[in-house]
């Protein structure tokens, strides 16, 4: 049901690029409550007191996962985009450098993360997401994604920065 709600877009944002547009998926509202629904049941089963959502799409999936799952909600954005104190993780692109940034007070002690995201592709920004959740102070316990594209190697970049982190996706092309 979810696959076929995912619409290729071929040659973008450049040439031989084909973008995965989750557009149709959000539309749908049935497709959209079954993965709203399996992302929560993710977070109550990993004992997660929070949903971290990582900019931008990552926030439309985890937002409402949060109020699913009756937990609260935590933004991790690009650099510069959140006002006061935060903790900075830049990462590696191919082709370049990125930053991510999380408020410092995101977190009490003791906190359990899932991360939500629409799409696990290098894994960079997945680490630097671990990353910065470790630095607050709280627990990452799931990384849970819309989509892998297993031939990136995403799965495998964050078993080797965070070997315990069960790695979720409901569709993997």
């Amino acid at each position: 049901m979810l696959g076929s709600r995912i619409r290729d877009v071929p040659d973008y944002p450049k040439p031989g690029i084909v973008f995965k547009d989750i557009t149709p998926l959000l539309a749908d509202p049935a497709a959209f409550r079954v993965m709203t629904g399996e992302f929560a049941r993710q977070a109550r089963e990993s004992g997660a007191t929070k949903v971290v959502g990582l900019e931008a799409r990552g926030f439309i999936l985890a937002a409402p996962v949060a109020v699913a799952a009756q937990i609260g909600f935590i933004p991790v954005r690009k650099a510069g985009k959140l006002p006061g104190a935060v903790h900075a993780v830049s990462y590696a692109l191919e082709y370049g450098e990125a930053t991510l940034e999380i408020h410092r007070d995101s977190f009490v002690p003791g906190d359990r993360v899932l991360i939500v995201d629409d799409v696990l592709a290098t894994g960079g920004t997945a680490a630097a997401a671990v990353e910065a959740i470790r630095r607050c102070g709280a627990e990452p316990v799931g990384l849970s994604v819309l989509m892998e594209l297993g031939f990136l190697g995403g799965r495998g970049r964050l078993a080797l920065d965070s070997p315990s982190l069960p790695v979720t996706a409901l569709l993997t092309v």
